[in-house]
């Protein structure tokens, strides 16, 4: 379920970079906001059960403050990154004498399309790290004799034999 959310996002930020600039709220807002939440819906829970997975009942409080810090830290350093990245394409452009909606314009586009980009490479990271976990291979059955041989063992043990 969380490759499938990655590639929602994936989506909406490719939409995002092509979104043209007399669009409408509905035509392009829209589409992009309801594919963001879908994504985000489908990947938060499931990144937060895999998070937590391997962490012990004693350890799970802070498990999950430290995911939840994390995404809540990397989320405000990737939009600062992004925000610097199109404020400095809008400044350049409007440098180079182009309207203002058009290099502002301009500068969404560039950081919706590095934001694509990463996004499309957590596609390949999660795709080549994350591998299902294999079952332990489980003891194969004893035998009905083994069996009575321990019983008998254990009753006698116990002081309960003839």
């Amino acid at each position: 379920m969380t490759e499938f959310g990655e590639v929602i996002r994936d989506a909406v930020q490719g939409k995002a970079g092509l979104d043209a600039l007399t669009g409408t709220y509905l035509s392009y807002v829209f589409p992009v906001m309801l594919l963001t939440g879908t994504g985000a819906g489908l990947c938060f829970p499931a990144l937060m059960t895999l998070a937590m997975s391997n962490a012990t009942p004693q350890d799970a409080g802070l498990a999950s403050g430290l995911v939840n810090t994390t995404a809540q830290v990397g989320g405000a350093l990737g939009l600062a990154v992004l925000a610097t990245v199109s404020a400095s394409r809008t400044k350049a452009l409007i440098a180079q004498r182009s309207p203002v909606a058009v290099a502002l314009t301009d500068g969404y586009h560039l950081a919706f399309w590095i934001a694509f980009g990463l996004v499309v490479a957590a596609i390949a990271v999660a795709a080549t790290v994350l591998r299902p976990q294999r079952p332990a291979a489980a003891a194969p059955p004893a035998s009905v004799e083994a069996m009575q041989e321990a019983t008998l063992a254990g009753v006698a043990s116990a002081g309960c034999a003839d």
